[in-house]
């Protein structure tokens, strides 16, 4: 029988990837991709600032059974030394014995909410190092050795919140504007190499995101929200097709199909009184 739950992989074909390496796998989006991925026959190389957790979903994976291994690799990648041992990670071809990574889940990132003039200037800093830099060079790194051998998928996640500018959320609406736009030009640089790119969209997910840009608790409408594990599904059945883009969620689709058509002026408007109403 087919196992209903698409969160356990079990019924459904397995994954076209041999290895994934996953940025931000120690919670939220990152880890249901570390465990959907496992459960479909995927090695993971898990990469996270907190070595506990990441251990943690190591044995959580192994107590599943699906004959898989979890890679631990700690690393803040907002430290350059850091960011660069997990370069080379990418970079390997499997020589030194390590396996080489065929699938890169560019997850990692952080919001900062308020009046920008009153946010910390080195935590903006910090914000563009982790949700820009890190997705460039990794990104880079990632694409050399997958083109050398004609397959691999990466895979970056955006945010509804790059589609329009909305007041108290710039900086992190701005470096998410930057995934979409920098994804979107990549996946067709790549086109006849074997290799595709799919950015992906979320809206509001259940993960500890909410908590740590101190947003938890304002008033967002139950329907507005999605689980990780759907988030997760519907990135991984893009990520098979080779799609370039790709928005979470039926609200969420139904705000980026709105977006164009309305003019930039009544957008920003409206976007600045949804922000002071949250």
């Amino acid at each position: 029988m087919t196992d209903p739950n698409p969160a356990t992989g079990r019924g459904r074909a397995p994954a076209p990837w041999r290895t994934a390496l996953i940025t931000g796998a120690s919670a939220g989006i990152g880890r249901e991709m570390a465990r959907q991925l496992a459960a479909q026959g995927t090695h993971i190389v898990a990469v996270a600032r907190d070595k506990a957790r990441l251990e943690d979903l190591a044995r959580e994976v192994a107590e599943a059974g699906h004959g898989v291994e979890v890679e631990v690799l700690p690393a803040d990648l907002t430290d350059p030394a850091q960011l660069a041992a997990v370069e080379s990670r990418l970079a390997e071809t499997g020589e030194s014995g390590g396996r080489p990574i065929d699938l890169l889940v560019n997850n990692a990132g952080f919001g900062t909410y308020g009046s920008f003039v009153e946010l910390d200037r080195d935590g903006e800093e910090r914000e563009i190092r982790l949700n820009v830099v890190a997705v460039v060079r990794l990104t880079h790194a990632a694409l050399g050795p997958m083109i050398a051998r004609g397959r691999g998928t990466v895979i970056n996640v955006s945010s509804v919140a790059g589609l329009q500018s909305r007041p108290g959320n710039a900086t992190y609406g701005a470096t998410k504007a930057f995934v979409s736009l920098f994804s979107e030009a990549i996946h067709a640089e790549l086109a006849g190499t074997g290799v595709t790119l799919t950015v992906v969209h979320p809206g509001f997910t259940h993960t500890e995101f909410q908590q740590r840009a101190g947003i938890e608790g304002r008033r967002i409408p139950g329907p507005l929200w999605q689980t990780a594990e759907e988030c997760v599904r519907e990135t991984l059945a893009a990520a098979r097709a080779g799609k370039p883009w790709v928005v979470t969620g039926w609200p969420n689709k139904a705000v980026a199909a709105a977006i164009p058509l309305a003019p930039r002026g009544l957008r920003r408007r409206v976007a600045a009184l949804v922000s002071s109403r949250l």
